[in-house]
């Protein structure tokens, strides 16, 4: 029961990889799996048996997530535009109430304030453009995997980092159309120098934010508490105002991911 449980909630954090501006770390953080994440991969060698036991059940279901739903989720959102991006803000704006509890962990001071709006701004200056990258990264040779395996690296810290889109990160190098579609295609040449990056990007930043996270919890989860704040702004620019009925399903959708998201934290909570 507990593998089927830490498969799903694997899932859920590798949809939400897919979706720019909501944070697979973020996920995790309210489904109650981030710390033991962190803890498995950044002393992995402690104990490899019960730590590759949990990677294999989180990591399963993340590439359950990424795969199955790649193709349906791209249709989603281009069939749907309004409703499922108001979705995404819906669950962004559930998951804000568990970072502001973590936050309080620490004592929060006026540092602990600075570090939000700093997390806000960054985010928000963030270009949001499609780059000619794109053509890069699709190009035969050694410059491709080169490039790829950097934006790998980009991505992992993302990934990691609660409140940083790791899709997002991909959007703003340029890569996140054409890596989605090459999720779809099973397209070996171009993910895999990009999973070789993820996986460096990984190994080499898990234990230092994980230390940060436990000697400065107040200001690390209010600057983390300013990137998924500011990352709101990308996931509405992307379609602005809904327009007709599109106004009440887009209610509704927001209302739908806020409420799945509050009670899915409530229940790890309680658990």
């Amino acid at each position: 029961m507990k593998f089927l449980i830490n498969y799903l909630k694997g899932v859920a954090v590798g949809l939400a990889t897919l979706v720019p501006g909501v944070s697979g770390g973020t996920m995790a953080i309210i489904f109650g799996i981030y710390d033991d994440l962190l803890h498995s991969i950044g002393f992995f060698f402690k104990d490899w048996k019960k730590h590759t036991l949990f990677l294999l059940q989180v990591g399963l279901g993340g590439l359950t997530g990424l795969v199955v739903f790649s193709s349906l989720l791209k249709s989603a959102v281009e069939t749907f535009p309004f409703e499922m991006r108001f979705l995404f803000i819906g669950i962004i704006c559930g998951g804000i109430p568990v970072l502001y509890n973590r936050a309080g962990e620490g004592k929060k001071d006026i540092k602990g304030w600075i570090f939000l709006l700093i997390g806000l701004v960054i985010v928000m200056i963030m270009p949001a453009d499609e780059a000619t990258t794109a053509a890069l990264a699709t190009t035969p040779g050694i410059e491709s995997m080169i490039f790829l395996f950097i934006a790998g690296i980009v991505m992992a810290i993302a990934l990691i980092l609660p409140g940083i889109s790791g899709s997002y990160m991909l959007l703003i190098l340029g890569l996140y159309d054409v890596t989605l579609g090459a999720i779809e295609n099973r397209s070996i040449p171009f993910l895999i120098p990009l999973a070789l990056g993820v996986l460096v990007g990984t190994l080499a930043t898990t234990r230092l934010i994980e230390g940060l996270l436990k000697k400065y919890p107040s200001i690390a989860y209010m600057l983390i508490l300013g990137f998924v704040a500011g990352s709101i702004k990308p996931v509405f620019e992307q379609v602005g105002f809904p327009t007709g009925y599109s106004i009440i399903s887009s209610i509704v959708t927001f209302v739908l991911g806020f409420m799945l998201i509050r009670w899915i934290s409530k229940k790890d909570v309680e658990a």
